[in-house]
């Protein structure tokens, strides 16, 4: 192997490089000048880089989240990491040359729990926007609505609301039942859906058409709202929207086409570069996979497919329908192109521990209030809330046949008793052959008993959390604080509970219960507050609990993120060898104040090398 001519080309492009970024190359000792141009000189034996960034704050996340300088890109990897010095050995006459101007580089966001499809078709339906709204501005907003379609549809076509922030109606604790919706000027029924996902609010002509009565029992797995006289609500929970769900019409192929292609727009702009579908069914495999044949696919897109509540009884047959999902979407490809990738299973453990809902699976009843409005008086009552949506042998039966069939499990567990109950699961399943290798994920996980904090570690199952949940809100301040007690109020949303008792923390923003808006959800992670536009009754910080260390809450947004996906080697980080998903910021994460974190803008994402979303202003 010669490496003169290698070196002196390169030696010229260095010249030509400081020429056309300006300023001096930093100086740099010179074991480590010594070291990068050797690397640098090694891989531009295989050619000159396609891309450099030069002069940036270039954060790896690798095994010391070192801080780099440079970065160069070659047919979608990445070929170097170092400084400006061996990055310029990479460049020649074709090489695209970025000037950071000490901006801060990043490996692309990796959301590990989302519903991308559903939040690109709500953009298309009535939307509430998750806003705090008194009950005359919510029934003015959906009238807005009716009267917008009055001319294109007709009175027995369903009008469906979406992201209705149920917990932030205003005054706190307000009702709202099905005669809220009746007082809407229309003949239409009304579906209302809560932006948790938990809850559905019908008009009384939806209650009719979907034959809801007095005498209709709950389902197995949800709850029919109802007042003093046993009359339906119209407030459905869980497996109860069903009811109404199965008569809503479907949204046609070409508009979930275009739902998806939305999402993927959004999730560029965001800086998203991977995303797990938590929760999928054949209408979401479908969309997906007509945008991938399109080339619109813009972030490496990981599925879990859904297991219905119901399948419980029939393991075999749950274990069937994942590999059913697996065998026709499932893509294995070299192609450094984003691609679909089947291998989680998502399975529902029980609902929201949030009130009006409480269909958290608890370890010890929620709280009752047993005084009056005004001197309330608040003592655990008689309920738990529903049994685990999945009852134990038949938890363990389906993750062991999903283990054996190279499947991972990502559960929702909203309580601490659905946590317990799965991590009993987990552990059942570690002592088998089948469950050495598994990469098991619980989700949500609002509220851990404090002596499961350890499990998560001991049975290396990674918590994936929404951090924007952890500050005071309606859902978390009147929603949770009475109905839970004050033990255990102090430790909800425990972020940082579990990354101090050794649990891998994982990001997972949940959109579209939320807006999408990562950077956010990051501020949250450090801070536990919330925006100060929120207002002064939600000051302050949640609970006495710390937020995350800013580096922990990257990682957990990155590399935790694709270790739960087994995409650790491929993406997550800055290193040589993985694929090209990055993202440049507008400012630097680590050298912001706390609250500026939530103000971050990306300016460029790049997918495989790929340019997917840039800013106008960024070179």
């Amino acid at each position: 192997m010669v490496l003169e001519p290698v070196v002196a080309r390169a030696a010229c492009a260095a010249a030509l490089l400081a020429l056309l970024l300006g300023g001096a190359t930093p100086a740099v000792a010179a074991p480590k000048a010594k070291a990068a141009t050797k690397a640098a000189a090694k891989a531009a034996e295989s050619g000159m880089a396609d891309t450099i960034y030069r002069n940036g704050y270039v954060y790896t996340v690798d095994a010391s989240d070192s801080v780099q300088q440079a970065l160069a890109v070659r047919a979608g990897r990445i070929v170097y990491v170092g400084d400006n010095t061996g990055a310029a050995l990479l460049a020649g006459k074709g090489t695209r040359l970025i000037d950071l101007q000490g901006r801060m580089l990043m490996p692309g966001l990796i959301d590990a729990h989302m519903h991308p499809l559903s939040g690109g078709k709500r953009l298309l339906r009535c939307n509430l926007n998750y806003e705090a709204l008194t009950v005359p501005q919510f029934q003015a907003r959906i009238q807005a609505c009716v009267d917008k379609e009055s001319r294109t549809k007709g009175i027995k076509e369903w009008l469906q609301v979406v992201n209705w922030f149920q917990q932030s109606m205003l005054p706190a604790g307000v009702e709202t039942t099905r005669a809220t919706l009746d007082a809407i000027n229309t003949a239409r029924p009304i579906v209302v859906r809560s932006s948790f996902g938990h809850s559905n609010l019908v008009n009384t002509r939806g209650l009719q058409l979907a034959g809801i009565t007095r005498s209709t029992p709950n389902p197995a797995t949800g709850k029919i709202a109802r007042n003093a006289f046993g009359e339906p609500t119209g407030l459905l929970e869980d497996a109860a929207m069903e009811l109404v769900d199965k008569l809503l019409p479907k949204t046609t192929p070409a508009e979930n086409i275009t739902a998806a292609t939305f999402a993927m727009q959004a999730l560029a702009r965001q800086g998203v570069t991977s995303f797990l579908d938590a929760s999928s069914d054949q209408e979401i495999f479908t969309a997906f996979a007509a945008i991938e044949r399109q080339g619109k696919l813009s972030a490496r897109a990981h599925f879990a497919a859904e297991v219905a509540t119901e399948d419980g009884a029939d393991p075999a047959r749950a274990v069937a329908s994942v590999l059913k999902m697996v065998k026709r979407y499932h893509q294995e490809k070299n192609s450094v192109d984003p691609s679909m990738r089947v291998r989680h299973a998502k399975l529902y453990m029980d609902g929201v521990i949030a009130a009006p809902a409480l269909t958290g699976t608890m370890v010890a009843p929620y709280y009752v209030n047993r005084g009056t409005p005004q001197h309330p008086h608040w003592v655990p009552g008689d309920s738990k809330g529903p049994p685990a949506y999945f009852p134990p042998a038949a938890l363990k039966a389906i993750l062991g046949g999903l283990a054996t069939a190279g499947i991972d499990a990502h559960v929702h567990v909203d309580g601490d008793g659905a946590v317990r109950e799965t991590l009993d699961a987990i552990e059942a399943l570690r002592a088998t052959p089948a469950g050495k290798d598994v990469r098991p994920a619980l989700a949500h996980a609002e509220i851990v008993d404090p002596a499961d904090f350890g499990r998560f570690a001991a049975l290396d199952a990674s918590a994936v959390l929404s951090f924007q949940w952890a500050k005071p809100a309606p859902d978390t301040v009147a929603g949770l604080k009475d109905y839970l007690g004050p033990q255990r109020y102090a430790i909800v949303q425990p972020q940082s509970l579990l990354l101090d008792a050794g649990a891998r923390v994982v990001f997972g923003s949940d959109w579209p219960v939320d807006a999408l808006d990562q950077w956010f959800a990051l501020k949250v992670g450090v801070t536990r507050t919330n925006s100060p536009a929120a207002g002064p009754e939600f000051a302050g910080k949640l609970g006495p609990a710390p937020g995350m260390p800013r580096a922990a809450v990257l990682r957990a947004a990155t590399m935790n993120a694709a270790y739960t996906l087994r995409q650790e080697g491929q993406v997550g980080s800055l290193e040589v060898g993985k694929l090209a998903d990055l993202i440049v910021l507008d400012r630097n994460f680590f050298q912001i104040p706390d609250e500026e974190i939530a103000d971050i803008k990306v300016l460029q994402t790049v997918v495989g090398g790929k340019v997917v979303h840039q800013s106008p202003g960024f070179p």
